[in-house]
């Protein structure tokens, strides 16, 4: 889509579910944003999306050295982990959520911990705070509870606001209910969704891309779909390679969605 000088591409998209017995699913949001001379990727994915974000980019004629902004809402391995591929980058993570992560102990179960210790000494890092300008027109704010700095970003241009929440709104069922699942701080997870909703309202037409599902807006203030959900598995169920079983994930009901403006 496009949003004043700005094209953004959802190259990987979030899915708002869990496994039932397989560990984390960690299926994120990563979201590529091109304009101004920046190359810009918001959360980096997991180890498993390095194939995919390596075709995502070539597809656009990039290649990781030409990202020039890696911007992480926050430390878990689902969105952090991949700022390694991309050696030109200048990264930005929330100063508060890069100090309590290089302080997890070795084996945490979301913490990328010898990733985040190397970033901490990265020279490429820019450990920021809230309400700071990344650049003009992109501004962090802190929203933690999920983690304890986490960080959610705001582009404004003169069209209409764009809102990366990160996990601080996870998906669409967070946002309508107000509530928050895998918070490390259940109140601070409420007074972030509060300023998610405050930030969503204040200009017509806002998109919110979260972290864990595809992008929004409110019609008549409600949570509406702008790009169609496509996520799926296949599996090796018969005797042969050639034959494969398609489980499509998407729900029975049929999601509104919402072509966006100029997208």
């Amino acid at each position: 889509m496009r949003v004043a000088s700005f094209d953004i591409d959802i190259l990987v998209q979030g899915f708002p579910g869990k496994t039932v017995c397989h560990g984390g699913l960690g299926w994120s949001t990563v979201a590529l944003l091109r304009g101004e001379g920046r190359v810009v990727l918001i959360d980096t994915g997991s180890f498993n999306m390095r194939r995919l974000l390596l075709d995502q980019l070539a597809r656009r004629n990039l290649a990781p050295t030409d990202v020039t902004d890696v911007l992480l809402t926050h430390a878990h391995y689902d969105h952090s982990i991949n700022w390694i591929m991309f050696a030109n980058a200048e990264v930005v993570i929330g100063a508060d959520e890069l100090g309590w992560a290089a302080a997890q102990p070795i084996g945490h179960p979301l913490v990328p911990e010898l990733y985040i210790r190397d970033l901490a000494t990265s020279p490429h890092l820019r450990a920021v705070a809230d309400h700071e300008e990344i650049f003009p027109g992109f501004t962090a704010h802190a929203a933690p509870g999920h983690t304890p700095g986490h960080l959610i970003f705001q582009l404004a241009t003169p069209e209409r606001d764009v809102i990366f929440t990160g996990d601080a709104a996870k998906n669409r069922a967070e946002l309508i209910s107000r509530a928050a699942d895998m918070t490390m701080d259940e109140s601070a997870s409420l007074r972030s969704i509060a300023l998610i909703w405050d930030l969503w309202r204040r200009r017509p037409d806002t998109i919110l891309v979260p972290g864990h599902d595809v992008p929004m807006v409110l019609e008549n203030d409600v949570p509406t779909y702008v790009e169609a959900r496509r996520a799926g598995i296949t599996a090796w169920f018969d005797g042969d390679l050639e034959s494969t079983t398609l489980f499509e994930l998407k729900s029975t009901e049929r999601a509104r969605t919402r072509r966006a403006a100029g997208g």
